[in-house]
């Protein structure tokens, strides 16, 4: 089965504490998810993000089905970079990494997210059609409102 890779980047004009504080409090993913995607988290973001978190949410990806996702944070490296894994949710496999830089006059922020679909050779007749548009979408989505929120570099 195959393992797909979504690789982006993205310049913001802010410090590295800055980033940190807006990238590790998990109530800040639903500002950087389209609203159409009614995300709606259950419970486990009363706190900033530590290794062990589990977090669940609901999301609504794909034609109105309502979605159960549940993550945990896997690894923490404070101010440098987080992990989120699925635990329960819509893929077969979600790994995604999200690495915090400091470049000249801000960070760089890196997504990095390995994924598997499920129902095999199905899952990847429909992954060029439906899915990785899809994400693709989500993650233009973030990069256009963290622009409206923090600024371009």
């Amino acid at each position: 089965m195959k393992i797909y890779t979504l690789h982006k980047k993205q310049n913001l004009p802010i410090s590295v504490d800055e980033a940190w504080a807006f990238f590790s409090d998990p109530k800040n993913l639903k500002t950087i998810t389209p609203d159409y995607m009614s995300f709606d988290i259950l419970s486990g973001a009363d706190r900033p993000m530590f290794s062990g978190q589990i977090i669940q949410y609901i999301v609504t990806p794909i034609l109105g089905i309502k979605t159960k996702w549940v993550t945990e944070i896997t690894h923490v490296v404070d101010k440098q970079y987080f992990v989120d894994e699925q635990r329960f949710g819509p893929y077969r496999l979600w790994h995604h990494k999200h690495f915090i830089k400091p470049i000249d006059g801000g960070v760089e922020m890196e997504d990095i997210v390995d994924y598997k679909l499920p129902f095999g050779f199905l899952g990847q007749l429909v992954h060029p059609i439906m899915v990785k548009p899809k994400l693709e979408e989500i993650f233009n989505y973030r990069t256009k409102k963290l622009e409206a929120l923090f600024g371009t570099l």
